[in-house]
């Protein structure tokens, strides 16, 4: 079985060899006339290999040149000669001494070994009568460099006594009927070792007299877009001549011309320029230069020519140019104008274009939308300035692919001025009244020295894009600062939140981005604004306030990149007296190591004596807390070691201030006590009367007790009016059992008074949360005293402490003992009235 095996392989082995010695043995013949003036080279392509080469008469060569009235016979000593050899065909055609042959140019000689082959025409003309070359299919200009998708491509160059000008590389299947040259013509068709064709695609159809360097005919049937160049592009055009392309479509059709890439030279004499020969238009030719927006809205065929000039000899520069014309149908809305006021705007320009701009260029199979700033001024984008009135049109079957991008510098020049201004950051009624979507509005912020920019949202206030609480709106504003050594991403922002204001310590750039259609019913109701205010430290402060029961997400700029090094960032937590916030960090830890210095995270309440409580980058962030007071929250960065970077993300709480059992009971205690004083003082007067017994309590008989004349104020104060001491308290009478529950688990409190040991903050500190009058009658047949004013209350207030929190109250004008309850007795000498 295995021998049988063996046998099949060498057979198949033999008939491999015995195939490939058939193919590689096969031979060609050319025979060429002498009258046919066409000679064959046949060249080894550098990669051939040393075995592969040509045979002639047992002879074996690298390259074969077959002459005018030769007749060779040859073979490949491979079995691949189209891998490695390259035959040029090349026929000499004498239009000057001889008859021109008028008609289709033939592919010559027939029989051809099958490499990739060049055919190439060199015919020899008069330039008082140049040749006109005409194609079928039409031709399609390339780049150069680039390829034609079936690998069949012409290079024409004109040639003018000893000098060769390349007019251009067109593959087939384009618009390009026909080419008249100067003179003669140099033509090379490329062909695959592969490919079908069998015929040139052209014929030398006429002489005519150009007086110019050529004609490029173009005829556009359809809506298309055509790119063409400049001959010897991009190197220059010839210095001193002029050429012409004609371009043929319906009169139904429009054409724009759009200049992409062009270069000038240095001229001695004449200009630059290009001529357009338009039919019916009143100033034919119209000059233009290749600087100028160039004719749209073209109705019908027209002529676009390009002229040199003298050139500096000792810097000639480079003349060259590469167009677009975009032929389609009249657009329906092309007689439709908008007016675009932008005669009271200052320092704006506003930029309508298409979807994409400037990154993308537009599909040539793509139906294009122009802005007209009058019937033949029209370009795929149109820049409007500040100062102005613009009556524009569209020619655009598809509005939805315009847009429009605008952008606002507002500086100071008298500080005095400026200061005193609010300036609105707003999108102009101008633009948002177009039917066109608003992609971007930029406001370049510039702030003088020794000043820095503040931006408000009043009645909005804005949101922070974060990943928990992402902006659902139709339009975001995104913030960055720039400073001399960086710039800083504040962040993206968007109306609905809880940040009344951004403070920034340099210039800034705030841009406007839409989303969706929405933006143009919301932008009635933008009221983003900016002022110039004094210099802050901090490299950026938010001022916050959070919404009831709303949760308020805030991220360090720059997320998720980190702060820049030793950048310090601050947020001010505004805390309404009736509610309290929650502040609670994301993670555990900054996440860095410092390299350079040590970053902080600084937390304080703004009132009277209260701590800072102060992290480093090596510490625990501080647990979640309740904030009862306005505080602030700063982030200070160091220098981080690499792969390290600083970003925090925190978020704030703020609920109803919740009334607290112990609060409560406090008040009900001191209630029931001055209740109970009341009442020993009318039972041991009333005993007084009954019995002789040893006196319990001593009233202080140095207090008026006479009715005056008219209600008025006392003549003292609390401090002097002792009114409301008593000398001596039974030593049985114990209050304590007022507060007992039947379980006798809740013991009396009372309130301790704390004098404000610090500084006050910019904002007082919060009232306590209950106080209450003490007016206390001793018994019905006692008048009642006068009423008293504010400024004479006498009010004992009970605040139940809570961890973290301290309340101030009472009266700081009395003296005090903060180590003693307000309930505990002061002794005075005296005796009962």
């Amino acid at each position: 079985m295995a021998a049988g095996r063996a046998l099949a392989a060498l057979l198949a082995a033999l008939l491999a060899a015995s195939a490939q010695r058939l193919q590689r043995e096969a031979s060609f013949t050319i025979s060429l006339h002498t009258m046919d003036n066409v000679t064959v080279t046949i060249k080894q392509k550098p990669s051939a290999p040393p075995s592969c080469r040509i045979r002639v008469r047992n002879v074996t060569r690298p390259e074969l040149k077959i002459k005018p009235g030769n007749n060779t016979t040859f073979t490949f000593t491979c079995s691949t000669p189209e891998k490695y050899f390259i035959m040029d065909i090349e026929k000499k055609i004498d239009c000057v001494s001889g008859p021109c042959p008028f008609g289709d140019v033939h592919l010559y000689p027939p029989g051809l070994p099958r490499l990739n082959r060049t055919f190439i025409w060199d015919v020899k003309a008069s330039t008082k009568a140049g040749l006109e070359l005409k194609f079928t299919p039409w031709l399609k200009q390339i780049e150069p460099g680039e390829t034609c998708p079936d690998s069949l491509s012409y290079n024409i160059n004109s040639c003018i006594d000893q000098a060769t000008v390349n007019i251009g590389t067109f593959c087939r299947n384009g618009s390009v009927s026909r080419v008249k040259l100067l003179g003669g013509v140099l033509m090379a068709l490329q062909l695959p070792w592969n490919s079908p064709v069998n015929t040139s695609g052209f014929n030398i159809a006429n002489r005519a007299s150009i007086k110019r360097l050529c004609i490029i005919e173009s005829i556009l049937k359809e809506e298309s877009s055509i790119t063409l160049m400049s001959p010897n592009y991009p190197l220059g055009f010839p210095e001193d001549e002029l050429m012409t392309w004609q371009f043929v479509l319906p009169s139904n059709m429009r054409a724009s011309v759009f200049f992409h890439n062009y270069s000038l030279s240095n001229c001695e004499r004449k200009e630059e320029r290009v001529e357009y020969y338009i039919p019916g238009s009143p100033s034919n030719p119209e000059v233009f230069k290749l600087s100028d927006s160039q004719p749209a809205n073209i109705a019908g065929s027209f002529n676009l020519s390009l002229q040199g000039c003298d050139q500096d000899a000792q810097n000639p520069g480079i003349l060259r140019l590469l167009f677009q014309v975009v032929v389609q149908h009249p657009q329906v809305d092309e007689n439709v104008t908008h007016l675009v006021d932008l005669s009271k705007e200052w320092n704006t320009t506003v930029t309508i274009h298409f979807e994409g701009w400037p990154i993308r260029t537009p599909l040539m199979s793509e139906p294009i939308c122009l802005i007209c700033k009058d019937p033949r001024n029209c370009d795929r984008a149109l820049t409007l300035v500040s100062g102005a009135i613009y009556k524009i049109s569209f020619l655009c079957k598809d509005l939805s692919r315009l847009r429009i991008t605008a952008e606002k510098g507002i500086s100071c020049v008298d500080l005095r001025w400026c200061q005193r201004k609010i300036y609105s950051l707003s999108v102009p009624s101008a633009i948002t009244q177009l039917p066109i979507r608003l992609h971007k509005f930029i406001w370049k912020l510039l702030a003088p020295d020794l000043n820095s920019i503040e931006i408000t949202s009043p009645s909005l206030k804005l949101q922070q894009h974060v990943p928990e609480q992402r902006c659902n709106t139709s339009y975001s504003y995104s913030i960055v600062s720039a400073t001399p050594e960086t710039e800083l991403n504040v962040g993206v922002f968007c109306p609905g939140g809880s940040i009344e204001k951004i403070q920034m310590r340099n210039n800034i750039t705030v841009s406007l981005k839409t989303f969706g259609k929405g933006f143009l019913n919301e932008s009635n109701h933008q009221d983003l604004k900016m002022s110039f205010v004094p210099h802050i430290k901090d490299e950026c402060t938010f001022t916050v306030s959070p919404e009831p029961k709303a949760k308020a997400y805030l991220q360090t700029p720059n997320w998720p990149y980190g702060l820049p090094p030793y950048v310090s960032i601050s947020w001010y937590i505004l805390v309404p007296s009736k509610q309290v916030a929650r502040l609670g960090f994301s993670k555990d830890r900054m996440g860095i190591v410092c390299e350079t210095g040590r970053a902080y995270v600084n937390i304080k309440e703004e009132t009277p004596g209260a701590e800072e409580t102060v992290r480093r980058e090596d510490e625990l962030l501080p647990q979640p807390r309740s904030m009862y007071h306005n505080f602030w929250v700063n982030v200070s960065n160091c220098k981080p070691v690499e792969r390290t970077q600083l970003t925090l993300q925190f978020q704030v709480t703020s609920t109803e201030k919740q009334i607290d059992l112990g609060v409560i009971l406090a008040v009900v205690a001191g209630a029931g006590v001055l209740t109970a004083i009341g009442l020993t003082v009318c039972c041991v007067k009333k005993k007084k009367k009954k019995s002789q017994d040893p006196m319990v309590g001593v009233y202080n008989p140095n207090v008026n007790t006479q009715m005056p004349g008219k209600q008025g104020l006392f003549t003292k104060g609390r401090k002097t009016n002792e009114s409301h001491v008593y000398a001596v308290i039974d030593d049985a009478m114990v209050y304590g059992h007022l507060l007992k529950e039947s379980n006798g688990l809740v013991s009396p409190e009372v309130d301790v008074y704390r004098p404000f040991d610090g500084p006050v903050g910019s904002l007082p500190p919060s009232p306590p949360p209950f106080s209450f009058r003490k007016d206390i009658k001793c018994s019905p047949n006692t008048e009642d005293p006068p009423a008293l004013t504010d400024m004479d209350h006498d009010t004992y207030t009970f605040a139940h402490q809570k961890s973290g929190q301290s309340e101030d109250s009472g009266d700081t004008s009395e003296e005090k003992n903060t180590s003693t309850s307000l309930l505990e007795d002061k002794e005075q000498d005296g005796s009962v009235e």
